[in-house]
């Protein structure tokens, strides 16, 4: 089965960055951590680049995918930099690189400290790979249809859930 819309697909994935010198650093690894990848093809599960070179794959496909920051997590935008005041943290402790998670406007998003000056904490809300060109190696293990349920939520459930039941895969 190819991977299409409206498919559960599990993969393994390397996920690293292209540095300034052309050598890459692993940033993630799926199979280190025993946790495949699991997402629903065609619901913006995963980075916009990476569900297009996994369109009509099929499992036990092996392939590279590169990156640049446009399909992955944006460019980065400097209107993102800002300064906002310390209270907005209540008493988390503050240091710069510390990470947040806020609600921003089209949902959750991470905010990350640069600087502290006094009351005023200056925050980035780029995503912290906004502007990296990133490669993924990616193995995938399984290609489903989705169930009634996941299709309704738009990501797949958790195994031995009762809505992820084999019966009720089929779709209309």
């Amino acid at each position: 089965m190819s991977i299409t819309a409206h498919q559960v697909v599990t993969l393994h994935y390397v996920l690293s960055d292209v540095l300034n010198d052309g050598s890459k650093k692993v940033l993630d690894d799926s199979q280190a951590r025993d946790k495949p990848l699991e997402y629903l093809h065609g619901h913006d599960n995963i980075v916009p680049g990476l569900e297009s070179a996994l369109a009509g794959q099929v499992a036990g496909a092996e392939l590279s995918v590169q990156l640049m920051p446009a399909d992955a997590y944006g460019v980065r935008n400097e209107a993102l930099v800002q300064e906002v005041s310390r209270g907005s943290f209540g008493g988390a402790e503050l240091a710069p690189g510390s990470r947040f998670q806020t609600e921003g406007e089209a949902g959750p998003q991470i905010v990350t400290v640069l600087a502290i000056d006094g009351d005023r904490v200056t925050v980035d809300t780029n995503h912290p790979l906004a502007g990296r060109t990133l490669n993924y190696q990616v193995r995938i293990l399984d290609v489903r249809e989705a169930t009634r349920a996941e299709l309704a939520k738009g990501h797949p459930l958790p195994p031995g859930t009762e809505h992820s039941k084999v019966e009720d895969r089929k779709v209309l």
